[in-house]
């Protein structure tokens, strides 16, 4: 199979791709996470996944690989997006909101294909409801760091799964990589499985 590289640092979209048993090396964006607010969740996410794809082609320069993958996703709660806290007040503040109520996790897929210069970017929208939390439950959360480099200060394969009370869509979309999508997203853009 042909290798790919992945515009993530992110540990969890790595252990993903080894699942997948895809070829891959590690190449984290240089392109900032900044984001209209005004702007739709599902536009955001894509544009930010794109962003990343674009901006690992641009620090490869004169190397043409086959295929570069990024990924993004962000929470969208009550017309508000939600992306990484910047400290453990703002992480705070995401899960106070989040607490006894239902938000949309939106994770984007963004591909490169070398072969036809092609861009292909595709989202999913997953619900999540959050239990209600006391004060303690947060802080205790919040004293256990699992809130840092996470879309909503949270990590659902984390201790932040005694927090959720019900899920309806791709739990591997919450978690930051929609497996199904992106498999079939390889497949329709012409990826050799078994080549």
């Amino acid at each position: 199979m042909e290798p790919i590289i992945l515009a993530s640092a992110s540990p969890r979209r790595e252990e993903y791709l080894k699942l997948l048993g895809l070829p891959f090396s590690c190449m984290p964006s240089a392109d900032d996470e900044s984001f209209d607010p005004q702007a739709g969740g599902r536009a955001v996410a894509e544009e930010l996944a794109l962003r990343k794809v674009k901006s690992v082609l641009s620090m490869l320069k004169s190397e043409k690989p086959l295929w570069v993958c990024g990924a993004d996703t962000l929470i969208s709660l009550e017309g508000s997006i939600y992306g990484k806290p910047v400290d453990k007040e703002d992480a705070g503040r995401m899960l106070r909101a989040f607490q006894g109520k239902s938000h949309d996790v939106i994770s984007a897929t963004a591909l490169f294909n070398g072969r036809t210069g092609a861009f292909d970017c595709r989202s999913v929208v997953s619900h999540v409801t959050f239990a209600p939390l006391s004060d303690g439950e947060i802080r205790w959360y919040l004293d256990t760091g699992e809130w840092q480099d996470a879309a909503g200060s949270y990590k659902i394969q984390g201790r932040a799964s005694c927090f959720i009370s019900s899920i309806e869509g791709s739990y591997s979309s919450i978690v930051g990589l929609p497996l199904r999508e992106f498999y079939v997203m390889l497949r329709d853009n012409g990826y050799p499985y078994g080549g």
